[in-house]
């Protein structure tokens, strides 16, 4: 099957994600620049949520650029991918609404690892049927970045029980070091 039709849905269900996000959102109700600090715990969620999604959005973008054609395999698990993204808007509003509390910062970290597996599970099948050699360096995929970002979402997620600061740095940090892919892992 030619790999276009797959992109084009998956660029329609994440640009869907972002738009529920976005629409989440709550306007302050007072026309003061202060109440904006109502609602910034909100917004933070955003941001980050839209940082990863636009993360995904580009590794995927490269991990098919030199496809011919994707396998059912490939679109199976490109699914199961999506649907773990599709979760994001539910956490992140949960996590906007009670910022420092153990069990929204938990299931936040705990759906960014479900989409970090099903990611991880979707390359490994793209590895299958494209022959790329992943220990040769080169190309889009970061298989150690991978491999730590998911222990670092089981690590964060373990912190959330107590200390839902730390977790969210971690998040950050992984977010970072995929921003600025050769920088923190040298992999490309």
């Amino acid at each position: 099957m030619s790999k276009d039709r797959m992109i084009a849905f998956s660029d329609g269900v994440l640009a869907i994600v972002i738009t529920i996000m976005v629409l989440k959102l709550e306007i302050p109700q007072s026309p003061e620049f202060l109440s904006l600090r109502g609602i910034s715990a909100n917004f933070l969620a955003y941001i980050l949520s839209y940082v990863y999604v636009g993360i995904y959005w580009v590794n995927h973008h490269h991990m098919f650029g030199n496809l011919d054609y994707v396998s059912r395999k490939v679109l199976w698990k490109n699914l199961l991918w999506l649907f773990s993204i599709t979760l994001i808007p539910m956490a992140t509003e949960w996590v906007g609404f009670n910022p420092f509390e153990k069990w929204p910062t938990m299931f936040y970290g705990i759906i960014l690892l479900i989409c970090a597996c099903s990611y991880f599970y979707l390359q490994r099948e793209v590895i299958k049927i494209s022959d790329y050699d992943l220990n040769s360096g080169k190309g889009t995929f970061k298989d150690s970045k991978a491999k730590f970002s998911i222990i670092a979402y089981i690590i964060a997620t373990i912190f959330a029980l107590k200390f839902t600061v730390v977790s969210y740095l971690i998040y950050t940090f992984v977010a970072i070091i995929w921003i600025f892919q050769g920088k923190v892992f040298k992999s490309e």
